[in-house]
């Protein structure tokens, strides 16, 4: 992976899983010297989420919590303790998220599109912009989001259908740009269909892209490869998708 100083102000990641990160002081140490300043630490469910907020506490500023509950981690069981732990602290955080709809999951999808309407409600009412997960779901993620009322949403890793896209570009939502746009063809056909200024960067750490577990650092492989994309240079780039990022989180 590609990992330089960039000489530019301090970029956000948008997205990325902090609390599943061992030695978080020491990434977010590299993170910093990369030249990421801030990153959005998203939740999956009560115990993610509480691992966040503590994350958040212990870097004030540079931790940004939003907090969701992701389909991979719904159980009938579970939804009433989790929808009552977000209700609780969603105030308090940049946004709701990570949430959505994922059709390829074992998890039924009535239960999904159930969950995720008292989410977006939830959202709506405390005027919370939402990162949105929509595996195979498009549409349908789209459709729910747009009928709740959402002023601001991200589709996170955006690789789905283009005519889906134009709704969401219609709609003034935002996609993000992972470390992917090296290697999949649907994720660069979405970053270079999109109009420049509804992009955000992100890592999605710590994921792993060809075998190379991500973290925040790597947010300049992102913008390296959104830079070949797009013909312009990083700095640029870099400068357009930190006021949106800034813009969607109303930072």
């Amino acid at each position: 992976m590609i990992v330089n100083k960039l000489h530019i102000a301090s970029l956000i990641d948008a997205h990325a899983h902090l609390d599943a990160i061992a030695a978080v002081d020491t990434v977010l140490a590299r993170a910093r010297t990369a030249g990421i300043g801030q990153v959005v630490a998203v939740g999956m469910d009560k115990e993610s989420n509480a691992k966040t907020l503590a994350l958040a506490a212990r870097f004030p500023g540079e931790v940004l919590p939003a907090l969701g509950y992701h389909p991979w981690s719904i159980q009938e069981q579970e939804v009433a303790d989790n929808l009552t732990f977000l209700e609780t602290h969603l105030s308090g955080c940049i946004a709701l998220g990570e949430v959505g709809l994922d059709y390829k999951v074992k998890v039924k999808k009535e239960l999904q599109v159930h969950v995720l309407s008292r989410l977006l409600e939830m959202a709506r009412k405390m005027e919370k912009p939402v990162v949105l997960h929509c595996r195979f779901s498009h549409a349908r993620t789209h459709a729910m989001t747009a009928a709740a009322g959402i002023k601001k949403a991200v589709f996170h890793w955006y690789s789905g259908p283009l005519d889906v896209l134009n709704q969401i570009i219609a709609d003034g939502y935002y996609i993000s740009a992972t470390p992917a746009l090296a290697f999949s063809p649907p994720h660069q056909a979405a970053i270079m269909h999109m109009p420049l200024e509804k992009i955000l960067i992100e890592t999605d750490a710590p994921v792993a892209y060809q075998g190379k577990v991500s973290e925040p650092c790597h947010l300049l492989d992102t913008l390296h490869h959104l830079s070949l994309l797009k013909n312009l240079p990083k700095e640029t780039l870099a400068e357009i998708v930190t006021k949106n990022t800034k813009e969607f989180l109303g930072l």
